[in-house]
């Protein structure tokens, strides 16, 4: 299976990633990526750039060196509500294009149970601007796979396959496959972000293809895999 694109990747911004956007941007052409998305924490995450970075990112070009470079960001849920770390306003004045949202340890909202930390994700979803939960296969924040998948398809919100997790998140790797198997039934997408911290990890997926060998996904079912998907179920 072949990529025209990551969605998930975090810069020196982050506070604890090791590369700049240009680093990236020849990463991608090394690997033979047309797509990047620059995704950095939020601001509740410690460490992470202030409100101002994002409300600052219409500065970065929308292509580079002949790579697209999208706009987003890794907003984090602050709360019962689903409120997110990243307002309106600054995702208005960086001219965003995604975010994608997610639960992290430290950032306003602590595990609650299955159940009510679903409700908070869905919650989440209501936002226009969010098009990808990620990694939600996360075991320190479990939910209700069905209803979360349920509500990201009602939304059009995709359903990362993170490669990292399996480093980062260890013990994730069932929940990931019982997710995407789930996403499968329901008939949704799936976008695949290799969660990098470091611009030598662009373009490996080996992690993230596993799982899709696992699920039996076609290529149709990872958005990743086409211009045409990417713009049909993202940047729609």
């Amino acid at each position: 299976m072949r990529f025209v694109a990551d969605f998930h990747m975090h810069t020196v911004s982050s506070g604890h990633a090791y590369s700049t956007i240009e680093e990236y941007v020849a990463a991608a052409k090394k690997c033979g990526l047309k797509m990047i998305a620059i995704t950095d924490h939020g601001p509740a995450m410690p460490g992470a750039p202030y409100n101002y970075h994002f409300a600052n990112m219409r500065m970065i070009p929308r292509t580079i060196d002949g790579i697209r470079v999208l706009r987003g960001a890794e907003a984090n849920i602050i709360n019962d509500q689903g409120d997110i770390d990243i307002s309106d306003d600054e995702i208005a004045w960086g001219d965003l294009d995604l975010l994608l949202v997610t639960f992290h340890p430290r950032c306003g909202y602590e595990d609650k149970g299955p159940e009510e930390n679903t409700d908070a994700l869905i919650k989440a979803l209501r936002h226009p601007r969010v098009k990808i939960i990620a990694h939600p296969e996360n075991p320190k924040y479990p939910i209700n796979i069905k209803r979360t998948v349920a509500a990201a398809r009602e939304r059009g919100v995709l359903i990362e396959i993170n490669n990292s997790s399996e480093l980062s998140r260890p013990g994730s790797h069932d929940t990931a496959l019982e997710i995407v198997k789930e996403v499968k039934r329901a008939g949704w997408k799936v976008a695949v972000g290799s969660d990098s911290h470091i611009s030598c990890m662009l373009g490996d997926y080996k992690n993230a293809l596993s799982l899709i060998k696992e699920a039996k996904l076609k290529a149709s079912d990872v958005i990743n895999t086409s211009e045409a998907l990417i713009k049909t179920y993202l940047l729609n």
